[in-house]
């Protein structure tokens, strides 16, 4: 099996996040089945494991407090910043957002993307390749709002990312939804919410995570812990 479509329909089942009953994914049922299936396949064409698989605590909280607050949306072009399955640009797009995209640099999470759209009913449009070196290229003013579920976990992603997401929120809001990970900036963070996300010890060290989320601001310091993540 070559499609990506086909691949992802077969390993894994429509399913629900449990903080966001309201929409519908392509999620995987069990851990261990998909990883043996796809390591081969993925191993072949150079892809990065089934992240996309999963609804992760950041992205469900980015998702229930868009569609708690659909003004936030309404309106204005969005970007889901390293999207996974896509589950925070569903609820944007199902909030009203005028034009919302997806970036991954995983093609195979791009085409979850695009089935998880379908299954609610709504468009999300792919932002292909890397979208940081894109956007520098292109210049800024794509996006009137950047959101980020759970994209602190890694010090080399952090350190290229947020330098990025800093210039991005001169001109756009850009909200973060961290579960705790050891490399959230120490500063230029304005809380605004948190949500207890039900979680497997499957994925997590625990039960429920508790996920902050941030309006991050256009400068700071950028002091990051320098622990392993949570």
């Amino acid at each position: 099996m070559t499609d990506p479509a086909d691949f992802i329909r077969a390993h894994t089942a429509p399913g629900r996040a449990p903080l966001v009953p309201e929409l519908l994914l392509y999620l995987a049922t069990e851990i261990t089945p998909l990883w043996q299936a796809t390591e081969d396949w993925l191993a072949a064409r150079d892809l990065a494991p089934p992240f996309w698989a999963f609804a992760w605590p950041g992205g469900q909280a980015l998702a229930r407090h868009v569609l708690d607050h659909p003004a936030l949306v309404a309106g204005r072009r969005v970007l889901d910043f390293a999207a996974g399955g896509g589950i925070a640009a569903i609820a944007c797009a199902r909030a009203g957002a005028a034009l919302v995209e997806a970036a991954e640099i995983d093609p195979l999470a791009l085409a979850a993307v695009g089935l998880n759209a379908a299954l609610n009913g709504v468009t999300v449009h792919a932002a292909q390749g890397d979208v940081i070196e894109g956007d520098l290229i292109a210049g800024a003013g794509r996006w009137d709002l950047i959101l980020c579920g759970d994209v602190c976990y890694e010090a080399p992603m952090t350190a290229r990312i947020l330098p990025w997401l800093r210039a991005r929120a001169r001109t756009a809001t850009v909200l973060l939804a961290d579960p705790g990970r050891a490399y959230l900036p120490r500063a230029g963070l304005a809380r605004l919410a948190r949500y207890a996300v039900p979680t497997t010890r499957e994925l997590e060290d625990r039960e429920e995570r508790e996920v902050t989320l941030y309006r991050l601001e256009p400068e700071a310091s950028d002091q990051t812990a320098s622990t392993n993540p949570a």
